[in-house]
């Protein structure tokens, strides 16, 4: 008693990823990109919280400290020009903004079970990195003055 044995397909195979030779062609999934973006911005947050807190400080302190806080914005000071200030103020904006949306799509997968999808992560993924480039340039161009 022989059965026609229908041959199966070849199982996928896992394998760890070699950091030198793999991940030059590794495609993450839009929520992995959201998630690795996520721990990034936590540390830039982090390692520029003497900046915020300087912005903080010299906006509110006083008018003449106001006034200064203007003038390193629009002219730089010492040896570090104006527009790098902005674009370290822009990260930071992009960092925050990020940061802020991802937070919000895990609290709502914490809370729906409907939420915990791989349709949903995938297009909840691609929202958060639309919607944080998106206000990242409209509050970059409000910053570099174009309005």
């Amino acid at each position: 008693m022989t059965e026609l044995a229908t041959p199966r397909p070849p199982r996928r195979e896992f394998r760890n990823i070699n950091a030198f030779t793999d991940l030059t062609t590794y495609r993450l999934p839009p929520a992995g990109i959201v998630s690795i973006l996520h721990r990034v911005s936590g540390i830039l947050m982090f390692l520029l919280l003497p900046f915020i807190i300087w912005m903080f400080d010299s906006s509110v302190s006083s008018e003449i400290s106001f006034a200064k806080f203007k003038a390193v914005f629009n002219n730089g000071f010492s040896f570090v020009p104006g527009f790098l200030v902005k674009l370290v103020a822009l990260a930071l904006i992009w960092a925050y903004l990020h940061h802020f949306i991802a937070g919000v799509r895990h609290l709502w997968m914490d809370v729906s079970h409907a939420a915990v999808t791989k349709e949903f992560g995938n297009s909840s993924a691609i929202v958060t990195l639309a919607l944080s480039v998106l206000l990242t340039v409209v509050l970059g161009l409000k910053l570099f003055g174009a309005y």
